[in-house]
């Protein structure tokens, strides 16, 4: 969902500013265009002309339902007997970038993923993620959304994200899906 049209927020909520990463307060009666819905999350241009994320439990800010806002289904997709590892892939597809509409997995900002095995029948997850460009703001946030979706998998014990940023990111680590999408 993207608009042209003034949304004015209905109640204060916070944001966090794109590309810079720091909490942005935005306040009621305050006008918002909406850019883009996926993952659970709003990225809105704000009258000041700033990009911002707005969390999808601030839909009502936007006069918006939960539902219609773009809200990632519920955490295990997959079967929970599928294998931990695809269940996780599964989870990163969830996680978006804030300014380009395809998510994490087929930008290729997913270094690499590992299950390790615990005694007590969990595992812990050790992601490897790196961001499009080495200045981002975002990575710690995007971070965060990783390791807090990560953590709803049944038997995830810990999800540790880490931000690598050699090697560098660079169009060619996308998916082809992903070029198609963006017309690349």
């Amino acid at each position: 969902m993207t608009s042209d049209e003034w949304v004015i927020l209905r109640r204060d909520c916070s944001a966090v500013a794109i590309p810079g990463g720091y909490a942005l307060p935005l306040s009621k009666g305050s006008r918002v265009r909406i850019r883009q819905t996926l993952g659970g999350r709003f990225v809105v241009l704000t009258s000041l002309g700033m990009l911002a994320r707005i969390d999808g439990s601030d839909a009502d800010a936007l006069d918006l339902e939960l539902d219609s806002a773009g809200a990632p289904p519920t955490p295990a997709r997959s079967a929970p007997t599928d294998p931990l590892e695809e269940r996780a892939w599964s989870e990163l597809r969830t996680c978006f970038d804030p300014e380009i509409p395809v998510n994490i997995v087929e930008l290729g900002l997913i270094y690499g993923l590992s299950v390790v095995p615990l005694e007590s029948g969990d595992s812990d997850l050790n992601i490897d993620l790196t961001l499009t460009a080495p200045g981002c703001g975002m990575g710690e946030t995007l971070k965060q959304e990783i390791e807090r979706k990560l953590l709803r998998l049944p038997g995830v014990h810990c999800a540790k994200v880490r931000l690598v940023l050699d090697p560098p990111w660079d169009r060619s680590r996308m998916s082809e899906a992903a070029r198609l999408q963006l017309g690349l």
